[in-house]
């Protein structure tokens, strides 16, 4: 239940306000994931990359020192590699394991030409004092993984 009142929250906010949603310790790491693939879903609405950029609020701060500035991330997020998770048509979020500190993922999504793709995506706690403390953000999303050539 608490899960889907996140994603109705998600969804009135991208339409009626289209306020960047922001990590919070509230949110549990498939949280986190499900705001990520929404916005990327939905990669240009309300503006061009608006997805991405809400996918770079939930990088964790270890990830930004590899992925980061902004304007660098929405590069590779729209190089080859990553461009098939951009305006995707469907994802489903696969719970593999969990601890204290890190939880892991696959992730399975049907891109915009109906080919399926898996991602390993890892979400970690941040454990250092500021403004993310506590807060599960991403870390790790691996390549794409070809899983079938239409869906």
């Amino acid at each position: 239940m608490r899960f889907f009142l996140t994603l109705l929250i998600l969804f009135f906010s991208k339409i009626s306000f289209s306020e960047t949603l922001k990590p919070d310790p509230v949110l549990l790491p498939e949280e986190v994931i499900s705001i990520q693939l929404i916005a990327l879903q939905n990669n240009n609405i309300p503006y061009k990359n608006a997805g991405i950029e809400q996918t770079w609020e939930f990088a964790h701060p270890s990830n930004r020192i590899f992925t980061g500035p902004l304007t660098k991330f929405i590069s590779m997020m729209n190089a080859a590699s990553y461009s098939v998770i951009l305006n995707h048509l469907n994802h489903n979020i696969i719970f593999i394991n969990q601890n204290e500190f890190q939880s892991f993922y696959f992730v399975e999504l049907i891109d915009n030409k109906g080919i399926k793709f898996g991602f390993q995506w890892i979400v970690e706690k941040v454990l250092k004092k500021g403004k993310y403390e506590k807060c599960w953000m991403t870390t790790t999303v691996s390549l794409p993984m070809l899983l079938s050539k239409s869906a």
